[in-house]
């Protein structure tokens, strides 16, 4: 059941503000932004040259519910469900991914979307997930001598041959074709689906395909179910042998017959199925967008970004997702005493932060110097960029003293910071074009294709990754994209091919000489260059809820501000629903009320031994995740009460995140339909 609502939702929410231009009054809204192109748009009677897919890497996420919604398709703008990210249970909506095909001429202009109204479009799906037969998560493999990679030995070893691996270890959900409008509306058609086998003997469904009244493609992913049918202990963070989940991944590609009769291929694009994002409105402060966008600039593969940069494109992003940081992580929230900086919540404070003029570059130079250097590698980095922003774990947390212990920004989006601080950008904050932009047809043609792609990697984590809460470091890895084999490539479009078998044997260790090169003795490709059904999931937490939820924060010898791992999509501190219910109460004293406000709650609280890898029950704690986390809470905007900001009320802003549709995590509680629907 389809329930994306994205368009009235939004309208409602525009017509409540009274126009675009009145919601500049609110601190932190979403505007639409999108990237800069070199793209332009292809005269009437261009001739088509070729098609491709977009978004060139799509993102799906769990959810056991049976309704789903459309990932966001415009940058800067969160999904936003009717009825919310539950469905009156306890179970979580799916995110499904939407895939379009745009035309090029040869000159690579846009023409315009390819649908069933103006073609006939055959979409082909290969879904799989391949964890149970990779190798183990240590370190990232690319830090060098910051944070040397640790090789990592093979999951299952005790399946030794490739064959047996393959019949044992991997789930292949195989290929799906769909062509026309409409097709598979009730998802129940098994053509339409993805099944395979694990252990030889458990039934793991991957997703299912349908397609929309334009014969676009639509993704559904699985439900996020992890088991063991040999009822394996949980031992490890990210390598549990005898377990599977259910994330996969794999290309999505079209054939294409145009009204002349000719058939063409369309660009292979990517589909990933991966985790809830349990705070949808709070992107993180670095994206996958971002740190994809970083690696092309470094590669020549995109025109860098030159001076003067735009202020609501690349600094407002930054101000505004550390500034809802706050709602999410009590170390952000009171980031203004321990690092002396004002409130990004605050719509004057921002309207400073916009201003380029010299008589406000002390200001500005006095914020930057707040945030972490990512060019700062020195022997003191470690203790000379700690207490800057974000307050967050890097990907070197395995050694000591590393500067990458704590989160880097990429250098790109630091540079930014830069040109911002020297004055370098244009103030333009205000935009009402750029403000009437809610769905993806609002947006210029030319920038439709591209906006697509950062769309989908946006609210994705960029930092962080060790293996990291969605995908991970090989994203900013050259050689896994297909540019770096043909100049005409996409720069966001991962490379394909496939192989004989879905496994793929590097060896008993796999280091990053043969990550890079493959193992000639054994005719192995390279696992960081082409890509295949499965090669993207493989490298994540087994199964995926160890990790996600055992990385929330890092007590270490300082009591505070603590490090966090991943809050803007696992959250950390919240203000739960109950909290906001006495907050908005108005027969309440405005100082019990204020209380109720600044008491925040452990997102994660009732389930035993959730915590940092060393603590007592920890095991028990990842554990109790991988059947509990639909219980937790959703973090989204709710409206302050009446007089906020005013009065015995002046600590309470306007607007607020709440933590919404929190389950009980009692393992002896089971909800049945005779209940009533839960709180959503």
């Amino acid at each position: 059941m389809q329930n994306d609502g994205k368009k009235m939702k939004r309208r409602d929410f525009l017509s409540m503000a009274g126009s675009v231009t009145a919601l500049s009054a609110f601190p932190l809204i979403p505007k639409s932004a999108i990237a800069s192109t070199h793209r332009e748009e292809a005269p009437k009677d261009a001739k088509i040259h070729r098609l491709g897919i977009y978004p060139t890497i799509g993102i799906c996420r769990v959810g056991g519910s049976d309704q789903y919604f459309l990932a966001p398709e415009v940058p800067g703008l969160p999904p936003m469900p009717e009825g919310g990210f539950k469905d009156g249970t306890q179970a979580i909506k799916k995110q499904a991914q939407r895939f379009r095909i745009y035309a090029f001429d040869d000159q690579d202009r846009v023409i315009g979307e390819i649908t069933e109204h103006n073609a006939t479009i055959e979409w082909n799906v290969h879904l799989a997930n391949t964890k149970a037969a990779w190798y183990g998560f240590n370190n990232p493999l690319d830090n060098g001598e910051l944070a040397p990679g640790i090789p990592g030995q093979k999951r299952n070893q005790y399946f030794v041959s490739d064959e047996e691996r393959e019949r044992m270890l991997v789930i292949n959900g195989g290929e799906r074709s769909i062509s026309g409008i409409n097709q598979n509306g009730d998802t129940e058609n098994d053509t339409y689906q993805f099944v395979g086998q694990f252990w030889n003997e458990e039934t793991v469904k991957l997703g299912k395909i349908k397609t929309d009244e334009h014969g676009r493609l639509i993704v559904i992913p699985p439900d996020g179910v992890s088991n063991s049918p040999t009822n394996a202990a949980i031992t490890s963070f990210a390598d549990n042998d005898g377990w599977h989940d259910d994330w996969c991944d794999g290309p999505v590609q079209a054939t294409v017959k145009l009204p002349d009769g000719t058939f063409m291929e369309a660009d292979t694009a990517w589909v990933a199925c991966i985790g809830p994002n349990f705070a949808p409105e709070i992107p993180p402060v670095t994206t996958l967008y971002d740190v994809i966008s970083n690696m092309n600039a470094e590669q020549g593969w995109t025109p860098p970004v030159q001076a003067p940069i735009s202020f609501r494109k690349h600094i407002y992003p930054i101000f505004r997702r550390l500034g809802l940081m706050e709602w999410v992580s009590s170390a952000a929230n009171l980031r203004q005493g321990w690092l002396g900086v004002g409130n990004f919540s605050d719509p004057a404070y921002i309207k400073q932060l916009a201003d380029p003029s010299p008589a406000n570059q002390a200001f500005r130079q006095d914020i930057f110097t707040k945030f972490r250097n990512p060019n700062n590698v020195s022997d003191t980095a470690y203790l000379d960029e700690r207490l800057k922003m974000p307050m967050m774990l890097g990907d070197g947390i395995n050694y000591d003293g590393s500067p990458l212990q704590w989160f880097q920004f990429p250098h790109q989006q630091y540079q930014f910071l830069e040109y911002w601080a020297a004055g370098n950008f244009t103030n333009d904050f205000e935009d009402d074009k750029a403000d009437a932009i809610h769905t993806i047809e609002d947006v210029d043609l030319k920038l439709q294709p591209d906006a697509l792609t950062e769309a989908a990697l946006e609210p994705c984590s960029g930092g962080a990754f060790h293996p990291g809460v969605e995908l991970t470091y090989y994203l900013r890895i050259p050689s896994m994209y297909a540019r770096n084999y043909d100049n005409a490539a996409d720069p966001f479009r991962l490379a394909h091919r496939k192989r004989d078998k879905l496994v793929q044997n590097i060896g008993r260790l796999l280091t990053l000489e043969k990550a890079e090169k493959g193992d000639p003795a054994l005719g192995t490709s390279p696992p960081l260059a082409h890509q295949w059904a499965g090669d993207l999931t493989r490298w994540m937490g087994l199964p995926w809820q160890c990790d996600a939820f055992s990385c929330q924060q890092v007590l270490m010898q300082e009591d505070f501000p603590t490090a966090v791992w991943w809050p803007a999509l696992l959250p950390i501190d919240v203000l739960p629903e109950e909290n906001y219910t006495q907050l908005m109460d108005e027969s309440l004293d405005d100082s019990e009320r204020v209380k109720f406000y600044e008491n925040r709650a452990d997102w994660k609280r009732g389930v035993a031994g959730i915590g940092y890898h060393a603590n007592a029950s920890y095991w028990d704690g990842i554990t109790n995740m991988i059947t509990l986390w639909e219980r937790m809470g959703f973090v989204v905007k709710r409206k302050g009460p009446k007089g906020a900001g005013t009065g015995g009320l002046s600590a309470v802003p306007k607007e607020m995140y709440v933590e919404v549709g929190r389950g009980n995590v009692e393992d002896r509680f089971k909800w049945n339909p005779s209940m009533g629907d839960l709180p959503n």
